[in-house]
């Protein structure tokens, strides 16, 4: 088994098992820019070590990267994983070094004052993977792209929702301040774990915006290149039946259990997923104009 597989299998998460779906040789490619982001995220996670050693060890998988791109051999194990990849799938530095300075920004940023400043959080640890993605997935139509950023957007806002108190624990509070005050929620609220009304009423809002996003990737993404999007699609359904269970509970996110989707909703999911696509079904299982 080579690190990567070993990183992705260890990890269990909806991302990995999204993979099922794909033929051999895309499913082993996203294994192992799986095992990238995940390495990179969790060296930044690494509350135990001083930030300065953390950002330090961030710079050094940065220029395994550009050693990389430049032609050098790498000698991360995931790096050199990685290598045949990026040249079959032409993967961009670009994307790698935003997707590297969201994990960064975790290093200094525990606040975000608006919307627009944790947006670029939200593109660059979330969007930039999956723009990554799509070119292993294989697409015709450029729109793919703007599905990309959208679904991205809208993953990564549902599971700030999922973890505010993990990361109160670490505090972190990744809801806008600026929302906080119009619904009136402390700071203090957040971190000491208060249940409320307002609360609420605050999850409430950052739902509408993530279904905002679902929407939009459902609408964005071409019908043409539906079926070669089936794992980003399975994960869509995944997210968005994650945040369905986050409002039957009422975001009560405080609660010593992490809400998730159990193992037998996401067999349900996969199975769903792949009918839908084998029956020439057009429209995704998520983004629901209803819902």
């Amino acid at each position: 088994m080579s690190v990567s597989e070993s990183i992705t299998k260890k990890s269990a998460s909806n991302l990995a098992m999204a993979f099922v779906l794909l033929p051999k040789e895309r499913a082993d490619a996203m294994c192992r820019l799986y095992a990238f982001c995940r390495q990179v995220d969790d060296v930044a996670d690494e509350a135990t070590r001083p930030v300065e050693d953390r950002r330090l060890e961030l710079g050094r998988w940065r220029l395994e990267l550009r050693r990389l791109y430049e032609g050098g051999q790498a000698s991360f194990p995931v790096v050199e994983e990685l290598a045949p990849v990026i040249r079959a799938h032409k993967l961009t530095l670009g994307l790698f070094e935003e997707i590297l300075h969201g994990v960064e920004m975790d290093l200094d940023i525990a606040r975000y004052p608006t919307y627009e400043e944790l947006d670029a959080y939200c593109y660059r640890v979330a969007s930039a993977v999956g723009l990554q993605s799509i070119e292993i997935f294989g697409y015709s139509n450029p729109a793919c792209r703007d599905y990309a950023v959208h679904l991205g957007k809208a993953l990564q806002l549902t599971n700030i929702l999922r973890d505010v108190r993990n990361d109160a624990l670490r505090d972190r509070i990744y809801i806008p301040l600026a929302e906080l005050e119009r619904y009136q929620v402390s700071e203090d609220d957040i971190l000491k774990q208060r249940y409320s009304k307002q609360f609420r009423e605050l999850a409430g809002s950052v739902a509408a915006r993530a279904r905002s996003f679902y929407r939009k990737a459902r609408e964005s993404l071409p019908v043409s290149d539906r079926r070669s999007m089936i794992a980003a699609e399975l994960m869509g359904s995944v997210y968005w039946d994650l945040l369905g269970e986050l409002e039957r509970r009422r975001f009560d996110v405080f609660t010593e259990e992490r809400i998730c989707v159990s193992k037998p909703r996401k067999l349900v999911l996969i199975l769903r997923t792949w009918l839908r696509l084998g029956l020439g079904v057009a429209t995704p299982h998520y983004g629901d104009h209803s819902k």
